[in-house]
């Protein structure tokens, strides 16, 4: 049965499936993420996720990070905007979260690095979680994944890319009629459904081929029949074969080896 509810539909958790999340301690002039604040309390949070070079800001730093979450590699953090500034006490959670991590930044105890990593994480999923309650007037993914009736549809071919997905369907999950679907959503999204779907499937492509994927699986897993299919579509999204990229990966990671 097609669901016609929200009710399941996890919006951030395909993204941090598709991409890892790299943290990092930083100096100011490579961070891109600084928490503000008095007397080890974290007061405001400075992200800028698409943005390099040093950051500009009035406030004690209490923690410097360099956060890598695929950057403009993924959909979600090239929707957000070159700067994010958050005061924490509208966000509880986040300032606990915030308070752990300045804690084990400043001390030198066993399982250190993990504990920043997996705070790091956390505090990066908060924020793009709050980003998204908050929503935007832009047209964008960010707008698409705030907006209560299209977010389901989005969320649906995120989950499951390999389906053969149709409006009608995507129409059922969102409420809506056919028509007000197609119109709604480019108006919001900034792209027709069928449009961010091929995206969506690209990047995972990328992705799995990064990771080492052969093609011909990679191909079935998001939803093209035959590999030449595939390789078509992928050699338009980004001006080369996917073997070529599978290749490069390969031979990044025998010099890694060999240069050890």
């Amino acid at each position: 049965m097609i669901e016609s509810s929200a009710l399941g539909r996890d919006r951030l958790s395909s993204f941090f499936a598709a991409f890892d999340v790299v943290a990092e301690q930083a100096q100011l002039d490579t961070a891109n993420l600084v928490m503000l604040g008095q007397a080890g309390e974290p007061q405001a949070l400075i992200f800028l996720p698409h943005v390099d070079g040093p950051m500009r800001f009035d406030g004690d730093v209490l923690a410097a990070v360099r956060i890598d979450f695929g950057g403009p590699a993924n959909p979600l953090i090239a929707a957000l905007p070159g700067r994010v500034d958050l005061a924490l006490e509208s966000a509880p959670a986040m300032q606990a979260v915030a308070r752990i991590l300045v804690t084990e930044a400043s001390a030198r105890r066993c399982g250190r690095q993990v504990a920043l990593d997996n705070l790091c994480k956390l505090l990066l999923l908060l924020l793009l979680r709050h980003l998204i309650d908050q929503g935007t007037t832009r047209p964008g993914l960010l707008a698409g994944l705030s907006h209560p009736q299209l977010f389901p549809a989005l969320t649906a071919m995120q989950e499951t890319p390999a389906r053969d997905w149709r409006i009608d369907h995507l129409a059922v999950i969102a409420g809506m009629s056919r028509t007000r679907f197609m119109t709604l959503f480019p108006q919001v999204v900034g792209v027709t459904p069928m449009a961010y779907l091929a995206g969506w499937r690209m990047v995972l492509a990328r992705r799995e081929l990064e990771r080492g994927g052969r093609v011909k699986l990679v191909a079935r897993r998001i939803g093209y029949g035959s590999a030449a299919a595939f390789s078509r579509a992928y050699q338009r999204a980004f001006g080369e074969p996917p073997v070529a990229r599978r290749k490069s990966r390969q031979g990044e990671g025998a010099l890694a080896v060999t240069s050890r």
